[in-house]
């Protein structure tokens, strides 16, 4: 079984997720210990929510799932990669494939994609 080092952030380690295929950045997040197991067990990217103190798959309330195809662990063990089989095409909450959507432009944000749905709709907020 691979162990992960949880003791240099806290409890937590980041997890850089990326798409299978096409190899674009789709998001960052953190898992802690429970996390990455459940993310063994299941085949499904699980993560730790600091804001909301609690484990959650991705996709739970989208319905855009992260089927997790490889993962690779960096050098000094506190870091995951994930390449995924991004369901639904959109891995940012706010509606895009990429929490990564902007980019700096003379000192201010661009977007750079097309939003793939509102959340407003998908979250009922």
């Amino acid at each position: 079984m691979v162990t992960l080092d949880f003791s240099k952030m806290g409890g937590l380690a980041p997890a850089i997720v990326q798409d299978n295929e096409s190899g674009d950045v789709l998001m960052l997040a953190f898992m802690n210990q429970a996390a990455w197991e459940a993310t063994l067990e299941t085949g499904k990217a699980t993560y730790y929510s600091r804001s909301r103190d609690k484990l959650w798959v991705k996709g739970e309330s989208s319905g855009n799932v992260q089927l997790v195809r490889e993962i690779r662990i960096d050098c000094d063990n506190d870091t995951v990669l994930l390449k995924v089989e991004q369901r639904g095409g959109a891995a940012c909450h706010l509606g895009y494939k990429s929490c990564f959507f902007r980019k700096v432009v003379d000192g201010a944000l661009e977007t750079t994609e097309t939003r793939i749905f509102d959340p407003d709709e998908v979250y009922k907020k």
